[in-house]
Order: C-alpha cells, then sequence, then structure tokens
C-alpha cells in the first residue's frame, strides 16, 4: 500500500513539474509575402516550438468535433466569407496526429490580406477548460499597404491589432500590437510569445528544429502589455512568431466550464542578406 501511495505522489509531482507548452492556432503558409498569389492555407492547433502534440479543432468535451464558427478575408475593407473553403485534413506533428483543415485561396488584388479563423472552443482536459483561439494572419501582395493595421472587428471578439507591419520585419526589429476585447484594449493582457522552430511539409512538421531551447522557459516566452493594452517584442529569429493574449474576451463560461477566449497573431520576420 505504501509503495502505492509513493508511486502515486511520485506521478503527481512529475505531472505538477512537467513543462507546459503554449497553444497555438496557426493560419499558416510558407511566406507572408508570396510570389504566387494561390495560397494553399494550413489550419492547425498545436505546440509550434516543440512540433509537438496537435489537437483536434473544435473538440469538446464529449470527445465530438464541431465546426468551425467563422473563416475568412479581409481586403480593403471588405469582408469575404471563406467557411466553404475548408477542407478538414490530419495533421501530422512530431507526436502525434490531429484534425486540422486547409483552404485553396487567391489573393485577388494588391495590398494587404487579413485571413481570420474562429474554431469552436477546445476542451483542454488537463485543465477541465475551453480555449478559443481566434487568429488572423495577414499577407501582401506588391508591397502595397492597405489593411494591415486596420481591426477586423466581427466576427472576431478578441484580436490583435498590428502597429507595425507584420510581413515588414527585418530580424531583430520590434514588432507592436494592441490586444483588443470588442474594439476595446485589454490592459495589462497576458501574451504567450513562441517561434514557428520546425518547416512544414504536406500536411505535417519536419523532424529537424532549427533552434534548441537552453530551457523551457525559452520554449514559451511570456510578456505583458501595458493599461493600454500595447505590447512590444523584439524579434531575435528570421521565421514565422506566434503571439497569444491569454483570456483577452474576459471571465466567459462555455459548457459550464471556463472559457479562455484568447487574441493570436502570427507575424514573419526575415534576415537581411
Amino acid at each position: 500500500m505504501k509503495k502505492i501511495v509513493l508511486l502515486v505522489s511520485l506521478l503527481v509531482a512529475f505531472a505538477l513539474s512537467a513543462p507546459a507548452y503554449a497553444h497555438f492556432q496557426m493560419i499558416y503558409s510558407p511566406d507572408s509575402c508570396p510570389k504566387s498569389r494561390k495560397l494553399n492555407l494550413k489550419l492547425v492547433f498545436t505546440h509550434p516550438f516543440e512540433a509537438g502534440h496537435t489537437m483536434d479543432i473544435g473538440k469538446d468535451e464529449k470527445g465530438k468535433i464541431l465546426p468551425p464558427i467563422a473563416f475568412g478575408e479581409m481586403h480593403k475593407g471588405k469582408k469575404k466569407d471563406l467557411l466553404k473553403k475548408l477542407k478538414s485534413i490530419t495533421f501530422t506533428s512530431l507526436s502525434n496526429s490531429g484534425k486540422a483543415y486547409e483552404a485553396k485561396v487567391k489573393l485577388k488584388g494588391m495590398g494587404d490580406h487579413i485571413f481570420y479563423f474562429v474554431p469552436a472552443p477546445y476542451y483542454e482536459g488537463s485543465e477541465d477548460i475551453y480555449i478559443q483561439h481566434c487568429t488572423k494572419v495577414i499577407f501582401n501582395v506588391a508591397g502595397a499597404p492597405t489593411d494591415w493595421d486596420t481591426p477586423v472587428g466581427d466576427p472576431l471578439p478578441v484580436e490583435i491589432v498590428p502597429l507595425d507591419k507584420p510581413y515588414a520585419l527585418w530580424t531583430g526589429n520590434v514588432f507592436r500590437g494592441v490586444v483588443t476585447c470588442k474594439g476595446e484594449p485589454v490592459p495589462d493582457a497576458e501574451i504567450e510569445v513562441e517561434y514557428l522552430n520546425h518547416d512544414v511539409e504536406g500536411n505535417a512538421f519536419v523532424k529537424e528544429a532549427k533552434v534548441k531551447a537552453p530551457h523551457d522557459a525559452l520554449v514559451t516566452q511570456t510578456i505583458k502589455a501595458d493599461k493600454n493594452g500595447v505590447f512590444a517584442y523584439a524579434i531575435p529569429k528570421a521565421g514565422w512568431w506566434g503571439f497569444a493574449a491569454l483570456g483577452a474576451g474576459g471571465d466567459l463560461k462555455h459548457n459550464g466550464k471556463e472559457l479562455s477566449q484568447d487574441a493570436v497573431i502570427w507575424v514573419e520576420a526575415l534576415d537581411m542578406k
């Protein structure tokens, strides 16, 4: 009996000490300023630095996968519903496979194209809460700026509005953004930051990592916004970076459980050559 109690105690201690890497909803394409106007976007809910566990988008506590709430594009102030463009896929991480989506889209017209996604809340059993990542990414055609700093608004209940062009960042530049909920700044928001550390090939992460973190605090970094919801981060390496403002939607419930409604944006930095 004593051995069983000791074993359970050790397992609990291990679980509590194990690192909890951040969830990130991705809307992925290799380049923020693509040469081709035809994109095959990958929408994946995963752990990007470790290419770790990939979640089934929209899975509830009963294991049922619910359809996305919204997916669309904003260009020159006009929004387009693209929900019918979503195709269900299976995406493979280094540790498992999860239900994800892809969307084949065409960038029509010069300027900024903002793609946004609102999934059904995902039940995270280890925390007994629901998580909803309201996500956006901005692609640019021909270097002509149009919408990059314009809030999407509805259907995004929360979002990060960039203060720097998210597709025009050199490595070492500072990226700034404002965390908002229903158009109003979220004071003192907590933001998790992760690097997309593994390339994507097809519907899977490649095995080789670009960097190795010396300790777990550098896998998922945490920064804070000021009283006006503004945050800043100096980008240390070229590639895609995700920013997730946790609980930006405030105190919410879903199916009787806590709902963390998080605002996510992805930005790309490039090396000077």
